[in-house]
Protein backbone atom coordinates (compact mmCIF):
# COMPACT_ATOMS: atom_id res chain seq x y z
CA UNK A 1 0.00 0.00 0.00
CA UNK A 2 0.99 3.61 -0.51
CA UNK A 3 1.99 5.60 2.56
CA UNK A 4 -1.08 7.80 2.07
CA UNK A 5 -3.37 4.77 2.12
CA UNK A 6 -1.76 3.45 5.30
CA UNK A 7 -2.18 6.76 7.13
CA UNK A 8 -5.79 7.30 6.04
CA UNK A 9 -6.94 3.73 6.76
CA UNK A 10 -5.20 3.68 10.16
CA UNK A 11 -6.85 6.92 11.23
CA UNK A 12 -10.22 5.69 9.92
CA UNK A 13 -9.89 2.51 11.98
CA UNK A 14 -8.86 4.37 15.11
CA UNK A 15 -11.67 6.91 14.87
CA UNK A 16 -14.52 4.68 13.74
CA UNK A 17 -13.87 1.66 15.98
CA UNK A 18 -15.31 3.53 18.95
CA UNK A 19 -17.69 6.01 17.31
CA UNK A 20 -21.22 4.75 16.53
CA UNK A 21 -20.63 4.91 12.76
CA UNK A 22 -19.12 1.47 11.88
CA UNK A 23 -15.38 0.91 11.41
CA UNK A 24 -15.87 -2.10 9.13
CA UNK A 25 -18.00 -0.01 6.77
CA UNK A 26 -15.43 2.76 6.54
CA UNK A 27 -12.59 0.31 5.88
CA UNK A 28 -14.56 -1.38 3.10
CA UNK A 29 -15.64 1.85 1.41
CA UNK A 30 -12.26 3.08 0.09
CA UNK A 31 -11.88 -0.08 -2.01
CA UNK A 32 -15.56 -0.02 -3.05
CA UNK A 33 -15.76 3.66 -4.02
CA UNK A 34 -12.18 4.77 -4.68
CA UNK A 35 -10.71 1.58 -6.08
CA UNK A 36 -8.03 1.38 -3.40
CA UNK A 37 -6.30 -2.00 -3.11
CA UNK A 38 -7.36 -4.29 -0.27
CA UNK A 39 -5.25 -3.47 2.77
CA UNK A 40 -4.44 -7.11 3.43
CA UNK A 41 -4.71 -9.31 6.49
CA UNK A 42 -1.44 -8.19 8.10
CA UNK A 43 -2.59 -4.57 8.08
CA UNK A 44 -5.94 -5.57 9.59
CA UNK A 45 -4.04 -7.25 12.42
CA UNK A 46 -1.93 -4.12 12.96
CA UNK A 47 -4.85 -1.71 13.26
CA UNK A 48 -6.73 -4.14 15.53
CA UNK A 49 -3.69 -4.26 17.81
CA UNK A 50 -3.54 -0.46 17.78
CA UNK A 51 -7.19 0.04 18.73
CA UNK A 52 -7.03 -2.71 21.37
CA UNK A 53 -3.98 -1.08 22.94
CA UNK A 54 -5.77 2.27 22.88
CA UNK A 55 -8.88 1.18 24.77
CA UNK A 56 -6.85 -0.85 27.28
CA UNK A 57 -4.50 2.08 27.87
CA UNK A 58 -7.31 4.63 28.20
CA UNK A 59 -9.21 2.52 30.73
CA UNK A 60 -6.05 0.97 32.20
CA UNK A 61 -6.93 1.70 35.83
CA UNK A 62 -10.43 0.25 35.55
CA UNK A 63 -9.20 -2.70 33.46
CA UNK A 64 -6.56 -3.51 36.08
CA UNK A 65 -9.10 -3.10 38.88
CA UNK A 66 -11.64 -5.35 37.17
CA UNK A 67 -9.06 -7.98 36.25
CA UNK A 68 -7.59 -8.05 39.74
CA UNK A 69 -11.02 -8.27 41.39
CA UNK A 70 -12.09 -11.04 39.01
CA UNK A 71 -9.02 -13.16 39.83
CA UNK A 72 -9.13 -12.55 43.59
CA UNK A 73 -12.89 -12.99 43.97
CA UNK A 74 -12.92 -16.08 41.74
CA UNK A 75 -10.23 -17.69 43.88
CA UNK A 76 -12.18 -16.87 47.03
CA UNK A 77 -15.51 -17.92 45.46
CA UNK A 78 -17.22 -14.62 46.00
CA UNK A 79 -18.54 -11.80 43.82
CA UNK A 80 -17.93 -8.11 44.50
CA UNK A 81 -18.97 -5.07 42.45
CA UNK A 82 -15.84 -5.09 40.27
CA UNK A 83 -15.75 -8.84 39.70
CA UNK A 84 -19.49 -8.72 38.92
CA UNK A 85 -18.84 -6.15 36.19
CA UNK A 86 -15.99 -8.30 34.88
CA UNK A 87 -18.32 -11.32 34.69
CA UNK A 88 -20.91 -9.13 32.93
CA UNK A 89 -18.31 -8.19 30.30
CA UNK A 90 -17.42 -11.85 29.81
CA UNK A 91 -21.09 -12.81 29.46
CA UNK A 92 -21.71 -9.93 27.06
CA UNK A 93 -18.87 -11.13 24.84
CA UNK A 94 -20.22 -14.67 24.39
CA UNK A 95 -23.04 -13.97 21.85
CA UNK A 96 -20.80 -12.06 19.43
CA UNK A 97 -18.05 -14.64 19.83
CA UNK A 98 -20.38 -17.52 18.96
CA UNK A 99 -21.99 -15.59 16.11
CA UNK A 100 -18.55 -14.76 14.72
CA UNK A 101 -17.45 -18.40 14.75
CA UNK A 102 -20.67 -19.62 13.12
CA UNK A 103 -21.55 -16.83 10.69
CA UNK A 104 -18.43 -14.80 9.88
CA UNK A 105 -17.61 -16.61 6.62
CA UNK A 106 -21.24 -16.43 5.43
CA UNK A 107 -21.50 -12.74 6.26
CA UNK A 108 -18.20 -12.01 4.50
CA UNK A 109 -19.44 -13.81 1.40
CA UNK A 110 -22.96 -12.36 1.23
CA UNK A 111 -23.19 -9.08 3.16
CA UNK A 112 -19.86 -7.34 2.61
CA UNK A 113 -21.13 -4.94 -0.05
CA UNK A 114 -21.66 -1.22 -0.42
CA UNK A 115 -25.42 -1.57 -0.75
CA UNK A 116 -25.71 -3.53 2.51
CA UNK A 117 -23.54 -0.92 4.22
CA UNK A 118 -25.76 1.88 2.93
CA UNK A 119 -28.94 0.23 4.21
CA UNK A 120 -27.57 -0.77 7.63
CA UNK A 121 -25.96 2.64 8.07
CA UNK A 122 -29.35 4.31 7.69
CA UNK A 123 -31.46 1.74 9.55
CA UNK A 124 -29.24 1.44 12.61
CA UNK A 125 -28.67 5.19 12.61
CA UNK A 126 -32.41 5.68 12.99
CA UNK A 127 -32.56 3.02 15.71
CA UNK A 128 -29.72 4.82 17.54
CA UNK A 129 -31.72 8.06 17.37
CA UNK A 130 -34.83 6.27 18.65
CA UNK A 131 -33.00 4.76 21.62
CA UNK A 132 -31.53 8.13 22.59
CA UNK A 133 -34.93 9.80 22.25
CA UNK A 134 -36.98 7.33 24.30
CA UNK A 135 -34.36 6.00 26.73
CA UNK A 136 -34.82 7.09 30.34
CA UNK A 137 -31.06 7.61 30.82
CA UNK A 138 -31.36 7.10 34.59
CA UNK A 139 -29.23 3.97 35.20
CA UNK A 140 -25.51 3.70 35.81
CA UNK A 141 -23.08 0.79 35.58
CA UNK A 142 -23.65 0.03 39.27
CA UNK A 143 -27.15 -1.13 38.32
CA UNK A 144 -26.06 -3.36 35.45
CA UNK A 145 -27.55 -6.87 35.67
CA UNK A 146 -26.45 -10.04 33.93
CA UNK A 147 -29.66 -9.85 31.91
CA UNK A 148 -28.64 -6.38 30.73
CA UNK A 149 -25.18 -7.64 29.81
CA UNK A 150 -26.62 -10.53 27.82
CA UNK A 151 -29.07 -8.30 25.93
CA UNK A 152 -26.28 -5.85 25.06
CA UNK A 153 -24.09 -8.79 24.10
CA UNK A 154 -26.74 -10.16 21.73
CA UNK A 155 -27.02 -6.69 20.18
CA UNK A 156 -23.24 -6.63 19.79
CA UNK A 157 -23.46 -9.78 17.64
CA UNK A 158 -25.40 -7.75 15.05
CA UNK A 159 -22.25 -5.69 14.49
CA UNK A 160 -20.88 -8.55 12.39
CA UNK A 161 -23.05 -7.08 9.62
CA UNK A 162 -21.00 -4.30 7.97
CA UNK A 163 -22.45 -0.85 8.57
CA UNK A 164 -24.09 -1.72 11.89
CA UNK A 165 -21.34 -0.36 14.20
CA UNK A 166 -20.34 -2.36 17.26
CA UNK A 167 -20.24 0.66 19.53
CA UNK A 168 -23.44 2.04 18.01
CA UNK A 169 -25.52 -1.08 18.49
CA UNK A 170 -24.27 -1.76 22.03
CA UNK A 171 -24.97 1.84 23.06
CA UNK A 172 -28.38 1.58 21.39
CA UNK A 173 -29.24 -1.51 23.46
CA UNK A 174 -27.96 0.09 26.67
CA UNK A 175 -29.99 3.25 26.07
CA UNK A 176 -33.14 1.22 25.45
CA UNK A 177 -32.45 -0.47 28.81
CA UNK A 178 -32.46 2.93 30.51
CA UNK A 179 -28.72 3.56 30.98
CA UNK A 180 -27.35 7.08 30.76
CA UNK A 181 -25.18 7.95 27.77
CA UNK A 182 -21.83 7.85 29.57
CA UNK A 183 -22.53 4.48 31.21
CA UNK A 184 -23.71 3.08 27.87
CA UNK A 185 -20.52 4.31 26.20
CA UNK A 186 -18.19 3.07 28.94
CA UNK A 187 -19.72 -0.41 28.99
CA UNK A 188 -19.54 -0.48 25.20
CA UNK A 189 -15.83 0.38 25.31
CA UNK A 190 -15.06 -2.16 28.03
CA UNK A 191 -17.08 -4.78 26.14
CA UNK A 192 -14.95 -4.14 23.06
CA UNK A 193 -11.73 -5.29 24.73
CA UNK A 194 -12.22 -9.09 24.70
CA UNK A 195 -13.95 -8.95 21.30
CA UNK A 196 -11.20 -6.93 19.60
CA UNK A 197 -8.59 -9.18 21.26
CA UNK A 198 -10.34 -12.33 19.99
CA UNK A 199 -10.78 -10.90 16.49
CA UNK A 200 -7.13 -9.88 16.40
CA UNK A 201 -6.02 -13.33 17.56
CA UNK A 202 -8.08 -15.05 14.87
CA UNK A 203 -6.56 -12.77 12.25
CA UNK A 204 -3.07 -13.57 13.54
CA UNK A 205 -3.75 -17.31 13.30
CA UNK A 206 -5.14 -16.84 9.79
CA UNK A 207 -2.08 -14.81 8.85
CA UNK A 208 0.23 -17.56 10.14
CA UNK A 209 -1.68 -20.21 8.20
CA UNK A 210 -1.48 -18.23 4.97
CA UNK A 211 2.19 -17.48 5.45
CA UNK A 212 1.63 -13.98 4.10
CA UNK A 213 4.75 -11.85 3.76
CA UNK A 214 4.70 -9.00 6.26
CA UNK A 215 5.52 -5.38 5.44
CA UNK A 216 6.73 -4.43 8.91
CA UNK A 217 6.90 -0.72 8.13
CA UNK A 218 3.22 -0.67 7.16
CA UNK A 219 2.31 -2.83 10.17
CA UNK A 220 4.16 -0.62 12.66
CA UNK A 221 2.81 2.61 11.18
CA UNK A 222 -0.74 1.22 11.04
CA UNK A 223 -0.61 0.12 14.68
CA UNK A 224 0.78 3.45 15.93
CA UNK A 225 -1.56 5.63 13.89
CA UNK A 226 -4.66 3.63 14.86
CA UNK A 227 -3.58 3.72 18.53
CA UNK A 228 -3.12 7.50 18.59
CA UNK A 229 -6.33 8.27 16.70
CA UNK A 230 -8.33 5.82 18.87
CA UNK A 231 -7.10 7.36 22.13
CA UNK A 232 -8.02 10.84 20.90
CA UNK A 233 -11.38 9.57 19.69
CA UNK A 234 -12.31 7.91 23.01
CA UNK A 235 -11.29 10.97 25.02
CA UNK A 236 -13.21 13.46 22.87
CA UNK A 237 -16.24 11.22 22.52
CA UNK A 238 -16.66 10.83 26.29
CA UNK A 239 -15.84 14.51 26.91
CA UNK A 240 -18.54 15.80 24.56
CA UNK A 241 -21.10 13.00 24.75
CA UNK A 242 -23.47 14.63 27.22
CA UNK A 243 -23.09 18.06 25.63
CA UNK A 244 -23.59 17.00 22.00
CA UNK A 245 -25.63 13.82 22.45
CA UNK A 246 -25.78 11.27 19.67
CA UNK A 247 -27.64 13.30 17.04
CA UNK A 248 -24.45 14.35 15.16
CA UNK A 249 -23.63 10.68 14.58
CA UNK A 250 -27.20 9.92 13.54
CA UNK A 251 -27.13 12.74 11.00
CA UNK A 252 -23.74 11.59 9.72
CA UNK A 253 -25.03 8.05 9.26
CA UNK A 254 -28.13 9.22 7.40
CA UNK A 255 -26.12 11.47 5.07
CA UNK A 256 -23.49 8.76 4.46
CA UNK A 257 -26.15 6.14 3.79
CA UNK A 258 -28.01 8.43 1.38
CA UNK A 259 -24.82 9.23 -0.54
CA UNK A 260 -23.95 5.56 -0.78
CA UNK A 261 -27.41 4.72 -2.12
CA UNK A 262 -27.09 7.43 -4.77
CA UNK A 263 -23.65 6.18 -5.82
CA UNK A 264 -24.30 2.45 -5.68
CA UNK A 265 -27.99 2.01 -6.58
Amino acid sequence: MDLWHIIVLSIIQGLTEFLPISSSAHLILPSQLLGWPDQGLAFDVAVHVGTLAAVVWYFRRQVFQLGRAWVVDSCQRRVGPDSYLAWAIILGTVPAGLAGLLLDDWIAGHLRSGLVIAITTIVFGLVLWWSDAVGRRQRGLAGLSMRDALIIGVAQALALIPGTSRSGITMTAALFLGFDRESAARFSFLLSIPLIAAAGLLKVLELVELGEAADWTSIALGAVMSFVSAVICIHLFLAFLERLGLMPYVIYRLVLGAVLLLVLW
